[in-house]
């Protein structure tokens, strides 16, 4: 199988200039060894986040959040849909976050002082499941608190159309740091394409993380990422869009909230009108009635330029009851 390892994936930018590092057909499976977001500066609670003392916080923005690429698909040509196909991931025994002053909503706070007073490191121990791997392996947050081992993909995307955009936060309907706890196994990503090849990026990949991501970090970790891609010829969605088992979901970055909510959810109508033959009037009121429509925040934090990530969903279910264009 081929692959991208580790040492090779300390990428900081979606350059569409890059040499790839590798070259794939559709449907051809590969594997991606990342860095955690930290690039392996954070191995015990002793290693804080102090931009000084950090390799790469001399720089403006930061050398973090590194990702690996670009890989090159055989046959992609900009105006294509790229598929990413999410297999598996399979992350290390460690996950950490890292909070301290002027760090997320909080670094500045006087209700606690000891958020915006102290640097704070924890490590969390992974322990395998049944397969002996940490694919259904158990994150121990301390010696009570457990939960499943729950891995996604934080940063994926293809070059931009013209701007070189860094890793840290750049977004866009092309991707970028997103942190979408749906690019997870067994789900399908679907991307505008710009450029001959797709020439897409991963890494950041997260063991676990709650709605918003709150503090600016998850469970960190590093990761061995099993994908493989897919194309559709001749078209491309506005923005990006996941399909599940269960649901689809349309995503949108932008500040404030409201406009990124607002705006995923008129991708879905897009999404319903063009392939699941809605008119535009149930369409509307669809979004407005179904008691299980979605919105969900998937990151809101106040780091850099980063917007804020909604993603509007909805049950397949409803879809089969729908009369297919």
């Amino acid at each position: 199988m081929k692959k991208i390892l580790r040492e090779q994936a300390r990428k900081f930018a979606f350059d569409h200039s890059d040499k790839p590092l590798l070259r794939v057909k559709t449907g051809e499976r590969f594997e991606i060894e990342t860095w955690d977001a930290g690039s392996g500066f954070f191995k015990s609670p002793a290693d804080k986040a102090i931009p000084a003392n950090r390799p790469g916080f001399d720089r403006n923005p930061p050398l973090a959040n590194p990702i690996a690429g670009p890989v090159y698909i055989e046959g992609l040509e900009p105006g294509d849909t790229l598929i990413v196909n999410i297999h598996e991931i399979e992350v290390e025994n460690t996950s950490w976050i890292a909070v301290g002053p002027k760090r997320g909503p909080l670094g500045e706070s006087s209700r606690w002082p000891e958020l915006s007073s102290e640097y704070h490191t924890k490590i969390f121990k992974h322990t395998p499941g049944a397969s002996g791997t940490t694919m259904d392996g158990t994150l121990h947050f301390n010696d009570k608190i457990s939960w499943p081992i729950t891995p996604f993909v934080g940063t994926l995307g293809v070059a931009p159309d013209r701007d070189v955009l860094n890793s840290l936060d750049g977004q866009g309907d092309w991707g970028g740091n997103l942190d979408i706890r749906d690019f997870k196994p067994g789900n399908k990503v679907f991307l505008p394409v710009y450029h001959e090849g797709g020439l897409f990026y991963l890494g950041d990949v997260h063991a676990s993380q709650g709605d918003t991501e709150y503090t600016g970090t998850a469970a960190e970790t590093q990761a061995t990422v099993r994908l493989s891609f897919d194309v559709i010829k001749g078209s491309r969605p506005p923005g990006i869009r996941i399909e599940t088992p269960e649901s689809i979901i349309t995503i949108h970055a932008y500040r404030p909230l409201e406009e990124a909510v607002h705006q995923a959810t008129v991708y879905m109508m897009e999404w319903l009108i063009n392939s699941y033959g809605f008119d535009p009037t149930d369409a509307y009121c669809f979004v407005s009635t179904c008691p299980d429509f979605r919105i969900n925040i998937y990151q809101m934090c106040k780091i850099g330029k980063l917007s804020y990530v909604a993603g509007a969903e909805i049950p397949r279910r409803y879809l089969s009851q729908a009369k297919l264009k």
